[in-house]
C-alpha cells in the first residue's frame, strides 16, 4: 500500500513539474522586437553600440533573432555587425528563461587615419572591411510584464578579430 502511494505522488509530482515547464515555455509563433545597448572589446578596443531587434519562435524551445547592431567610432574605428542567432530556451521560473546562443553574422568596420607625416598627401582617409563571424554565447530573458521581456547576454564573435559582446537589451511581445 505504502509503494502504490509513493508511485502515485511520484507521477503527481511529476506530472506538475511538466505542467509548470509547459506553462513557462514560449509559444510557437510568438514574436517580439526592441533595441540593445552593447559593449564590443577585443581588436585592442572597446565601443558602444545601439541595436534593433527581432524574435520569432519557431517552436516552443526554439527561436530566431535577426539584429542590426550599430558600434559608436572608438580609436578610429566605427563598426556595424548584421547577424541570426538560433536561442533554445530553459525555463527555469515563471519569468526568467536562460539560453545558449548561436549565430552567424556579417561584420563591417571603417577605419579612418590621418594621411602619413611627410607624405605630400594631406587630410583623413578610411578603409572599410566586412567579414563573417560565428558568434557563440548565452543569455537570459525575464519578464517585467506580459509583454516586456528584458534580457541580457554575452557573444564571443569568433573571426579573424575576435569580440567579446556585452548584451542588455529590452523587447517588446505582440
Amino acid at each position: 500500500m505504502k509503494n502504490v502511494f509513493l508511485k502515485k505522488m511520484a507521477i503527481t509530482v511529476i506530472a506538475a513539474v511538466l505542467m509548470n515547464a509547459a506553462a513557462f515555455a514560449q509559444q510557437k509563433g510568438d514574436m517580439a522586437a526592441g533595441g540593445n545597448l552593447l559593449i564590443g572589446t577585443g581588436n585592442n578596443y572597446t565601443n558602444l553600440g545601439i541595436g534593433a531587434k527581432f524574435y520569432y519562435n519557431v517552436t516552443n524551445p526554439v527561436r530566431l533573432l535577426g539584429e542590426f547592431d550599430a558600434f559608436f567610432k572608438s580609436s578610429n574605428t566605427s563598426m556595424w555587425d548584421l547577424s541570426v542567432y538560433g536561442h533554445y530556451l530553459f525555463p527555469i521560473a515563471e519569468q526568467i528563461r536562460l539560453y545558449p546562443s548561436v549565430g552567424l553574422g556579417l561584420l563591417g568596420s571603417t577605419v579612418t587615419y590621418l594621411a602619413p607625416m611627410g607624405s605630400n598627401a594631406t587630410g583623413t582617409y578610411s578603409d572599410s572591411f566586412s567579414d563573417f563571424a560565428l558568434s557563440l554565447g548565452g543569455g537570459v530573458d525575464y519578464d517585467l510584464t506580459a509583454n516586456l521581456i528584458l534580457t541580457g547576454e554575452l557573444r564571443f564573435k569568433i573571426n579573424d578579430g575576435s569580440r567579446l559582446y556585452i548584451v542588455a537589451g529590452l523587447a517588446y511581445k505582440f
